[in-house]
């Protein structure tokens, strides 16, 4: 049987202050970005490929689980977005 999850006010922000939150999501932010650049890389060199090896490629089990991975990074950009509203909530307290 798991324990409970002990019970945290909405607005309490533990052990995380201001300069941690910003190099934190700084770190998140350029994480981001690279995806983002290595996402439109791989459409790019995909577009050059015939048919045949475009074919080939999208049927492995690379291809998939990049295609995961993708929905992945959008499914976390909502937790990045609630990390901001905390930062900037930091920030204002701050």
């Amino acid at each position: 049987m798991e324990d409970p999850e002990p019970i945290v006010e909405e607005n309490e922000h533990r052990d995380l202050d201001y300069e941690q939150a910003r190099l934190a999501y700084s770190i998140i932010q350029s994480l981001l970005e690279h995806t983002r650049v290595v996402s439109d890389l791989i459409a790019l060199m995909a577009q050059t490929l015939d048919e045949d090896a475009t074919k080939a490629l999208t049927q492995t089990p690379v291809w998939t689980a990049y295609l995961d991975s993708r929905r992945a990074m959008e499914r976390t950009r909502v937790d990045i977005e609630k990390f901001a509203d905390v930062l900037k909530s930091l920030d204002e307290q701050g």
